[in-house]
C-alpha cells in the first residue's frame, strides 16, 4: 500500500485501504497499526507538516514484501 503511494501519509493510506476493501477504515485502528509497523521496522515515520505524518517503506519492509511475493509464487496458483 505505502510502497505504491506518491505521498504516503495517513489519510492517503486510509483512502487507499477504503478503496481496496470498499468500506470505511477507522482512524482509531489505522494509526496504531501504522505505529506497530514502524515499531517492527517495516515503515519509517516522518513529518510532512505539524499535523501530517508521512510513512515510507524501509529496506526491511521491502524484503518482507519480496518474501511474501516469493511465497505466493511458490504456493498460490494464480492461473486458476
Amino acid at each position: 500500500m505505502i510502497a505504491g503511494l506518491e505521498e504516503p501519509h495517513g489519510l492517503a493510506v486510509k483512502a487507499e485501504l477504503e478503496d481496496y476493501y470498499e468500506q470505511d477504515i477507522n482512524h482509531g485502528r489505522l494509526y496504531p497499526n501504522l505505529d506497530d509497523l514502524v515499531d517492527k521496522g517495516l515503515l519509517e515515520k516522518g513529518e510532512l507538516d505539524k499535523r501530517t505524518n508521512s510513512y515510507t517503506l524501509t529496506q526491511h519492509g521491502e524484503r518482507e514484501i519480496a518474501a511474501r511475493r516469493e511465497w505466493e509464487t511458490q504456493y498460490v496458483d494464480l492461473s486458476e
